[in-house]
């Protein structure tokens, strides 16, 4: 056994070969694998092997996508068959949000390249003889989807690994793992210490032990998950003597369960309520092709449903059920990417579809590693997307629920209500019998919107207008005519100081770093490549340190970065303040006046210009009074401490009861910074455009001097840009809009997609924020966009359609 590697996966599983294996192939042969007991013999090895392409994320979508053209290509060039079977993917409809869903998914699948066919229940008929077609609407059919072998497809991998150089150490357990002072690694293992640069994780079952042996708490734990093998049924293994085709994996996501053909019988899968976590505290050491005792009585309702659909697998008995352990995370979605707090620590965990994740999974950490940046915008499955909130008791709770929940439909405003509320600002209270109903993001309670008196509190799921969007059009009439306040103590919030912070943070914005003491800067970190990474706003304080905000979700990923960034001579201090400090946002056009009675400060024009900052009390709380806002009116934002939070909410209320002052939530905020043309990180600001062609031109000066990204970004103006973004009129709407990852088409063809859209209730229109082609980016331009399996005319339309000029803003 090797002593010195440059990265030493760990775990066997078809994730760890995977990377394993695109490391390799990425060029980097010193590398090896270490697995406790036998390759696949985790949960790997009791998959059922299908190949989902379905999925709502785009970042797990175009992971799903590249592994199964992966295995295409191993499988077409393999000594021996991996047992790939594209024999389609047939998922079923029963009413008429489903079909929403379906054409969401659609849009999302055209924009990544993934085929995808619409199904009238005839056309199911067709592709799967044995199914019931009363009650379906319709469905949909991937064609290339299908199943493929889990231990073959792991030893096929694992054999093109070590031809090319790679080293995998069976029947080794890792006992420790230590950083020495000089960033190196050491893996301690029962044969051997193992010294080397990179760690990557890929230990499933085990990750919450792989973390704790490096202080991390990773975010997963598996739950148990059920299939029922049954013996052959005549009819299929007639098909088979007729050399008709296989059929293929048949979904009814309204009843929860999947089924494909296995040996001439059936498989039956089931994603159940009821369905326990296990292995909370880990396997035990001795763990290895573990399975738990059946337990049928849960799956009941969901066997007659399937009987039901498919009388066939209700004529043939049981052969085996199998009940073995699946990862999961709060969100259903796996952990790709870098640790936080450590560095040249990786995790590759949490694959609830670990078998269609596995090979775009281990592809995109690789880029990662060996060039420094994912070639995908990895979001989606970004470990940092979690924080410390993530106890075990809320893993528990949420991993269950995620569990369950796999085949519900996946609404763009679903808000589950697992493990909450669990982090509430001091005004959630208030907000709550001023009729908020929430939302959350990290762990935070977010007022979405506001129930008026004599409506429930209570949300209304839709892919269409739904019932609170009259509500959430006066929130905004309200901003826009009278005063709003909103809590945005979700909020990221540091401090940076010392006597090298200011060149170091000049080192990492593409923006210039605020020069002026009070001056407020929207600052941009790019990528290596000159993607837009992060986006902060920068305040700089009198004793020139600054204080810097940015996107409440995105936490644990921006201060992650800045920490790994500080110079190791101690001249750059990072300080987290999030909960030291609460936000309300106050915005419209008596936001002056209302300001005006709650503190003796001067916030006139002259004296309180736009982009400004001051110290300031309001009430009695000392507070950072920024004038800035994401709604397009004039406003101020108020930073105060936590505990004074309710102080100054009940001093803005109270002195604006005859200015109109109501509260207004995330929902309005979002139709508003639509109409302003504004940006969110995820969206329209991606490691995928560069920043230029985000349309950041304001924000990104290249003359100032060096920054991360800049050159890359020089030499991507100079090859050309593939995309522009756009601002897009949607016609002929009547009770849907835009979303997100709507296709875009000129003349029938895809030329961009939509990022972002909403209604606009101050212009009255519906609107798009979008990437398309540059040649298509003209203001007058016509194009089409699906919404919903619907074709609207779209126009691009002037940028910050309303109040172009910042008028309102500047008043």
């Amino acid at each position: 056994m090797k002593t010195q590697a440059r990265v030493v996966v760990v775990g066997g599983g078809v994730v760890g070969v995977s990377t394993l294996y695109h490391l390799a192939k990425k060029g980097w042969t010193d590398v090896v694998l270490v697995e406790r007991k036998e390759l696949t013999s985790g949960s790997t090895w009791h998959a059922a092997g299908l190949l989902p392409l379905f999925n709502m994320s785009y970042s797990v979508g175009q992971v799903h996508k590249y592994s199964v053209k992966l295995y295409r290509e191993l499988e077409d060039n393999a000594e021996q068959t991996a047992g790939l079977k594209q024999v389609g993917n047939i998922r079923l409809a029963m009413n008429q949000d489903r079909m929403d869903e379906y054409h969401q998914y659609a849009g999302v699948a055209a924009t990544i390249g993934v085929d995808v066919e619409f199904l009238t229940p005839d056309d199911i008929k067709e592709l799967w003889p044995l199914c019931q077609t009363d009650g379906l609407v319709g469905g949909i059919v991937h064609p290339e989807d299908g199943y493929i072998q889990p231990a073959d497809l792991t030893q096929e991998l694992a054999r093109q690994a070590r031809k090319m150089g790679a080293e995998i150490y069976r029947n080794t357990v890792v006992n420790g793992m230590y950083q020495t002072p000089t960033g190196e690694w050491v893996v301690e293992t029962d044969k051997g210490d193992i010294t080397c640069e990179h760690i990557v994780s890929c230990t499933g079952n085990f990750a919450r032990q792989t973390g704790q042996m490096v202080g991390l708490d990773i975010p997963v734990i598996p739950v148990q998950h059920q299939f029922i093998v049954t013996e052959p049924h005549p009819d299929i293994l007639a098909r088979h003597e007729q050399g008709l085709p296989e059929m293929g994996v048949l979904r009814e996501s309204d009843g929860s369960w999947y089924l494909r053909e296995e040996a001439g019988g059936l498989i039956l899968g089931i994603y159940e309520h009821g369905a326990p976590c296990c292995y909370v505290d880990g396997p035990s050491a001795d763990s290895e092709y573990e399975l738990f005792q059946e337990e049928l009585d849960r799956l009941e309702p969901h066997i007659e449903a399937c009987i039901n659909r498919v009388p066939a697998f209700g004529e043939v008995g049981v052969k085996e059920v199998y009940n073995g352990a699946i990862c999961y995370t709060p969100d259903g979605n796996p952990i790709i990417g870098p640790a936080w707090d450590l560095k040249n620590f990786w995790l590759n965990e949490g694959h609830s579809f670990g078998i269609t994740a596995a090979g775009g999974a281990g592809w995109q950490l690789a880029e990662w590693m060996v060039d420094g940046a994912p070639t995908v915008d990895m979001l989606g499955v970004e470990p940092r997307r979690y924080g410390d909130y993530c106890s075990k008791t809320y893993l528990r709770e949420k991993n269950e629920e995620a569990y369950a929940n796999v085949f519900v439909i996946h609404y763009p405003d679903e808000e589950r209500e697992g493990a909450r509320p669990l982090r509430t600002a001091p005004c959630y209270d208030r907000l709550k019998a001023l009729g908020a109903v929430f939302g959350q993001k990290f762990g935070w309670e977010r007022a979405n919107w506001f129930a008026p008196e004599g409506v429930e509190q209570k949300d209304d799921w839709s892919f269409r207008r739904s019932k609170y969007f009259e509500h959430v059009g006066n929130e905004c009439r309200n901003v826009a005519e009278n005063v709003g306040i909103l809590d945005m103590t979700a909020f990221a919030k540091c401090r940076i100081s010392g006597s090298g912070a200011e060149a170091w943070l000049d080192n990492i914005m593409a923006n210039r770093i605020p020069k002026k003491t009070g001056r407020v800067n929207l600052c941009h970190a790019l990528n290596i490549h000159g993607g837009v990474r992060s986006e902060f706003t920068i305040l700089r304080n009198p004793d020139d340190s600054f204080y810097m905000v940015s996107a409440g979700a995105l936490e644990r990923f921006d201060h992650d970065y800045l920490k790994k960034k500080l110079p190791d001579d101690g001249s750059v201090r990072f300080d987290r303040v999030t909960n030291q400090i609460g936000v309300l946002v106050v915005a419209g056009p008596k936001s002056r006046e209302l300001m005006q009675r709650v503190s003796d400060a001067d916030f006139s024009n002259e004296a309180f210009p736009w982009l400004s900052s001051q110290r300031i009390d309001v009430g009695l709380a000392d507070c950072i009074v920024a004038r800035v806002n994401f709604v397009g009116e004039l406003g101020w934002e108020i930073h105060h401490p936590m505990e004074m939070q309710n102080h100054v909410f009940d001093a803005l209320m109270g002195a604006g009861a005859d200015l109109g002052v109501k509260p207004f939530g995330i929902r309005a905020m979002d139709s508003l910074r639509l109409e302003k043309s504004y940006r969110l990180v995820g969206t329209e600001l991606s490691i995928e455009y560069a920043a230029y062609e985000s349309g950041l031109h304001r924000f990104v000066h290249p003359n100032k001097g060096d920054f991360i990204g800049r050159d890359a970004l020089l030499e991507w103006k100079d090859r050309g840009f593939e995309n522009t973004f756009v601002t897009l009129e949607v016609h002929d709407t009547t009770d849907a809009d835009a979303l997100g990852n709507n296709p875009i088409f000129h003349d029938g063809k895809a030329v961009g997609r939509a990022t972002g859209g909403g209604y606009g209730f101050r212009l009255d229109k519906s609107l798009a924020l979008g990437m398309v082609r540059p040649e298509f980016a003209e203001l007058g331009t016509e194009l089409e966009m699906d919404i919903l399996g619907t074709m609207h005319k779209v126009t691009v339309i002037e940028e910050s359609p309303y109040d172009p000029e910042n008028e309102k803003l500047r008043a």
